[in-house]
């Protein structure tokens, strides 16, 4: 095992530490600097870790974990999956930003984290005609914004987004409920194939990991983080399209969605988002364009390339050029305090230079 491995094999093990959640695994990567560090490190220093008690101490000992690690990662390597640890640079920075972002991700295909624009599509197994056309009309008319589509290859409306963005020459990432042995549904195994060629998919858990139901709310985790905004399409009053778009609004990203007939129960889910002030009415693709800010025109493009920009303006085009960020991580990167940072970037704001998105995201303007 090369130690490039050798490490794989301490970070999947650290997610697999009975009562070590993404939280918690996150305070012992920072308290010990490494996730084989935490399995070498002496009880007493892992005892002060907030959250860290005797029967979670018993548990980081307990080495059955490095040994299903080790297995994990020979599969890995057999079947050339590729694997991001939370503290990876390559790791996506919109998940990143997610408290309960997983520690360990798995994926086949390739993408590229950095792409400017990423969106999820959800919505009910069961859809209609109107539900599944509408679907393809929408991802149709964002394709010139060239997206990322986001879903979770389920049947409806899901599945629909994925061909929809095969249609008409998009990346799309399907995230799994489950390991990468295997697809569920079986009967979508060409369409997740497809996908391999043209963006991937994607799970946090490991292989030999049944799609059972309890999983899907947490696998809905990451369609909302990986994404910018979440969009449902057809839903009913309960189901795992509102779970969706619940976490899209904790982590303050946007949600949309389609209104429908109020006697349908399709429609009844999208009608409360929207009754509730939880979801943004969305008729077309204009209000998905709109809403996030795509509709930059040419000239104040060009007006903007023009503006004479100070040192620390320049700083900060040049770090928002490469992805959207959160302030919190923009004053981590220019190691400025807090004030200066938040002045510089409502001086850069006024000028058009960027963009202020929910939740203190910032994003370049050009």
């Amino acid at each position: 095992m090369t130690a490039e491995e050798d490490e794989m094999k301490y970070q999947i093990a650290l997610s697999l530490i009975d009562g070590v959640g993404d939280v918690i695994g996150k305070k012992l990567l920072a308290h010990c600097g490494s996730a084989k560090a935490v399995f070498l490190t002496p009880k007493d220093k892992l005892v002060t870790v907030s959250g860290v008690g005797k029967v979670l101490l018993d548990s980081i000992i307990n080495t059955d974990v490095l040994k299903r690690a080790e297995k994990e990662v020979l599969f890995i390597k057999k079947e050339e999956i590729k694997h991001l640890f939370y503290g990876d640079k390559k790791y996506p920075n919109r998940l990143k930003q997610c408290e309960d972002a997983p520690l360990n991700i798995y994926y086949k295909g390739d993408i590229n984290w950095e792409q400017d624009k990423f969106i999820s599509i959800v919505g009910t197994r069961k859809a209609t005609a109107f539900g599944k056309s509408f679907t393809e009309k929408l991802v149709k008319e964002l394709a010139p914004f060239n997206p990322v589509i986001v879903s979770g290859l389920a049947y409806g409306i899901d599945v629909a987004a994925h061909k929809a963005a095969l249609k008409f020459g998009l990346k799309t990432i399907a995230v799994f409920a489950h390991g990468l042995d295997s697809v569920y549904p079986s009967a979508h195994t060409n369409t997740a194939v497809t996908i391999m060629h043209n963006g991937c998919v994607l799970t946090d858990y490991l292989s030999e990991t049944e799609s059972l139901k309890q999983n899907f709310p947490s696998r809905n985790r990451i369609i909302a983080g990986l994404s910018d905004a979440t969009i449902v399409i057809e839903s009913a009053a309960k189901g795992g399209s509102l779970i969706t778009a619940d976490i899209a609004n904790s982590y303050n990203r946007e949600v949309f969605a389609v209104p429908g007939n109020p006697t349908e129960n399709n429609a009844k889910g999208c009608n409360y988002l929207i009754k509730s002030q939880q979801a943004i009415l969305l008729e077309s693709a204009a209000d998905v364009i709109k809403g996030l800010n795509w509709d930059v025109k040419e000239k104040d493009m060009q007006q903007t390339m023009f503006i004479e920009l100070s040192e620390s303006e320049q700083k900060i085009i040049d770090l928002l050029s490469i992805n959207q960020l959160h302030i919190d991580t923009i004053v981590e990167k220019l190691g400025w305090n807090f004030s200066k940072v938040a002045n510089e970037l409502l001086q850069a704001e006024f000028k058009g230079l960027i963009l202020s998105l929910p939740g203190k995201i910032y994003k370049k303007n050009i």
